[in-house]
């Protein structure tokens, strides 16, 4: 579903500031896989999911979605194929927004915009369904303000909004790390649900090493902008927090010294 060819990316190329965030970057997923992102500071797994989105354009390789070549296509058009939830709750929904008119905007994403903008009774009925699953009574507020919401409500909401139209992928981009621990449970449990139920190919940038490895398929850990470690199946399940940080150790030759990382395991 996702193939990485051979990606660089290099920011300020022949400055004094110039920083190789991805080198020779090699990845394939596979339809339905759930992987799981792990690094230090600078480790390039942002810019991974920054490139696969097309932020910024990379200086070498290809990216290839279901087979299709899209290295050279525009991050808007990229939209109607990749879901994305970032790590600040106010990045995925529109604040001034009710929450219908939220979820409405994500189920129009990548089609034709006629002169009907308005949200029907159907439509209204299904948005209930789909807020009643989150289990935080989002369902009875349909004309509330996104704004208003607390930040696991909005990462809820925007979860929701990124699968709302299944996209052939879906990037988490340490969606729960500015959310406090009960909460980040509860986003991260809504996480697997919706992924599972609707079987979605899914990349999960994370700094907690606990929840690298309890959730998803496969866990990859990434270094100076390339990936170090490769884990997945039975291999993955009897992993251990202490496991990883030697393996760490082995294939990159240095002790893992980020504290965030450290600090969240």
């Amino acid at each position: 579903m996702l193939e990485l060819r051979h990606v660089s990316k290099t920011f300020h190329p022949g400055t004094v500031n110039a920083k190789t965030a991805l080198h020779n970057l090699s990845l394939t997923l596979n339809d339905g896989d759930f992987v799981t992102v792990i690094g230090g500071n600078g480790a390039g797994k942002s810019t991974m999911l920054n490139a696969i989105a097309g932020t910024f354009p990379i200086d070498s390789g290809a990216i290839l979605i279901d087979g299709k070549n899209i290295t050279n296509l525009p991050e808007h058009k990229r939209a109607s194929f990749i879901g994305r939830v970032f790590q600040d709750p106010m990045m995925g929904t529109a604040g001034s927004m009710g929450i219908e008119e939220n979820l409405a905007l994500a189920a129009r994403r990548g089609k034709h915009r006629g002169l009907k903008w308005g949200i029907s009774k159907l439509e209204r009925e299904d948005y209930k369904a789909l807020l009643a699953n989150l289990g935080l009574g989002l369902e009875n507020r349909l004309n509330t303000r996104a704004g208003l919401l607390s930040g696991g409500q909005r990462q809820a909401l925007t979860l929701l909004m990124a699968a709302l139209v299944q996209p052939k992928l879906l990037l988490l981009d340490e969606h729960t790390a500015a959310l406090d621990p009960k909460t980040a449970a509860k986003v991260l449990e809504l996480s697997d649900n919706i992924v599972n139920e609707n079987h979605l190919t899914t990349l999960m940038v994370t700094h907690n090493m606990k929840d690298a490895i309890a959730h998803g398929n496969r866990l990859i850990m990434m270094s100076e902008g390339e990936i170090i470690l490769d884990i997945s199946g039975e291999e993955k399940q009897r992993l251990t927090v202490e496991d990883l940080l030697e393996r760490f150790s082995a294939a990159s030759g240095t002790e893992l010294s980020n504290d965030r990382i450290l600090l969240g395991a």
